[in-house]
């Protein structure tokens, strides 16, 4: 099955870091090296071709992943955006 290729979840990776430019916030970055890390361990023959499994370790992965990069490149520990004009203000 095509889900079984190791080339088909590292293509998928390189789709979600492109579309990761056009959008704010880490939202697909996470997403990206999780199937990075699925590519790859298929790549090696370390993880059985399993849908299930495939995607137990893709969103594993992906929540990982994401989780640094909040811890990394998120809002810092007291940092708060204070608006101090309205885009409706004279």
């Amino acid at each position: 099955m095509l889900w079984q290729q190791w080339w088909v979840w590292l293509t998928a990776a390189a789709v979600l870091g492109i579309a990761e430019v056009f959008l704010p916030g880490f939202v697909l970055l996470g997403f990206g090296v999780g199937a990075v890390v699925v590519g790859i361990l298929l790549w090696l023959g370390l993880l059985g071709g399993s849908l299930p499994v495939l995607i137990l370790v893709f969103a594993v992965a992906s929540l990982i992943a994401w989780v640094l990069l909040r811890r990394i490149a998120g809002v810092r520990k007291g940092q708060v955006k204070v608006w101090d004009t309205d885009i409706n203000e004279p």
